[in-house]
């Protein structure tokens, strides 16, 4: 009788302990990507949660974005191979391996009445139900300049409404009289070129509502001017020219005082913030002017669920937590991100920063938002919108790499995006 008590006692404790151990190994894996402090942050909230979920196990596997991000895990979702959630900028582009998290949330209203208006974005075609995620960021393209190097040089800032020409006409200016390498920069994407495009009045689309660049003059009269400001040397060529098939980013050289006008995006301003400190004074400005318009291009990074998850509820749990409105107030007052999400953004985030330039920097983003074009939503919200920037960008870089003529490079990226919508067609 003791041996068979004895038994039934260790058998009640192993059976206690491997229930600890299976609630233990319900593990969450996140493709994350940082373009500033977030990784940072996101890392200290799910220390929280999994403090307060000890049956969880959550890892963060940080990527580099243009490898990571952008090359990598397309093609491990095509494989059925990805995370159990993504950080992504490809919002509709990857649609087809979210997962709708609407049967698993604790509070769908909460979802819908917050964030609706940016879930259009994350579906696919046809679909105006499903929740696949949540917004970490709005972000909205423009440009940064070295205020101090304006300053040193003695060239007016031009003012809100001057044109492309005037602002590449005085960065020229300030890094003649300074000697900074370069005058301007901008981010190898066709993400960043379609707002300037944009407002030199680019269509990028035919009557029927088909991506169409071949005639598109507008389009073309913005491929030129990249092309005079790489012949002229205003531009760094290792950024379009030394960056074969991927984005590139531009922040390095700005960070280091060798550009006078950068035009990217309001999600630099937290590593801004923090990586050029008080070694100069650094302004982002409203977007420059073409006949057309004086756009830049919305977007964002949103966190999605990936439907191969063998635990959608924990992923749910998790998801429903992070979006939670405390949660995700901290995360953005503490990234300084423009807010996804309606009821933050009707109440005001307190961006927790004493940088005044980082201050005015997301005030001067937040005006944009009402000043950009139609067409540049209609852009971003197109489902096959990555095609279509992708071909731009690397087609361009070949002219201005002299190995096509702008004729030639617009017919090919053409034929790209023609060919990519077969495909997915």
């Amino acid at each position: 009788m003791k041996k068979l008590a004895l038994v039934l006692v260790l058998a009640l404790l192993f059976g206690a302990l491997g229930t600890h151990v299976s609630r233990a190994q319900t593990e969450i894996r996140i493709t994350w990507y940082s373009d500033g402090n977030e990784g940072e942050v996101i890392k200290e909230q799910l220390a929280k949660y999994m403090e307060a979920n000890p049956d969880v196990k959550v890892v963060l596997d940080e990527v580099d974005y243009a490898n990571g991000i952008q090359k990598t895990l397309p093609v491990q979702l095509e494989a059925g191979e990805g995370p159990d959630i993504a950080r992504v900028t490809n919002l509709g582009g990857l649609a087809q391996y979210y997962l709708d998290l609407t049967p698993y949330l604790s509070d769908t209203k909460y979802w819908l009445d917050n964030m609706d208006p940016f879930l259009g974005a994350l579906r696919l075609p046809g679909d105006t139900t499903t929740i696949p995620g949540y917004m970490t960021q709005l972000t909205v393209t423009g440009p940064f300049i070295n205020k101090t190097l304006f300053d040193q040089a003695g060239v007016a800032v031009p003012a809100d409404g001057a044109t492309w020409e005037e602002w590449a006409a005085a960065a020229k200016e300030v890094a003649e009289k300074t000697g900074t390498p370069f005058a301007m920069a901008m981010d190898r994407s066709g993400h960043r070129l379609a707002g300037p495009a944009v407002s030199m009045g680019a269509k990028y689309f035919d009557a029927d509502g088909k991506p169409s660049l071949v005639g598109d003059e507008g389009f073309k009269k913005m491929a030129e001017l990249m092309v005079q400001w790489h012949k002229d040397g205003l531009m760094p060529p290792e950024v379009w020219i030394g960056n074969a098939g991927t984005y590139a980013a531009a922040n390095e050289p700005f960070v280091n005082a060798q550009i006078a006008f950068y035009m990217s995006g309001s999600w630099q301003i937290s590593q801004f913030a923090t990586n050029i400190g008080d070694s100069f004074d650094w302004e982002a400005v409203p977007n420059p002017c073409g006949p057309a318009a004086c756009t830049g291009m919305p977007g964002g990074a949103a966190l999605v669920a990936i439907k191969t998850t063998k635990n959608p509820e924990a992923v749910a749990k998790l998801m429903d937590w992070l979006a939670s409105e405390e949660v995700l107030t901290e995360f953005y007052a503490k990234t300084l991100f423009l807010p996804g999400h309606l009821g933050i953004a009707a109440k005001g985030v307190d961006f927790q920063t004493d940088n005044p330039q980082a201050k005015a920097a997301l005030a001067t983003f937040a005006a944009q938002v009402g000043k950009l074009d139609p067409l540049a939503y209609r852009l971003q919200a197109y489902t096959y919108n990555t095609a279509l920037f992708n071909a731009t960008r690397d087609r361009l870089s070949q002219v201005l790499a002299g190995e096509l003529s702008l004729d030639d490079a617009i017919q090919r990226m053409q034929d790209d995006i023609d060919a990519a919508l077969a495909a997915v067609k």
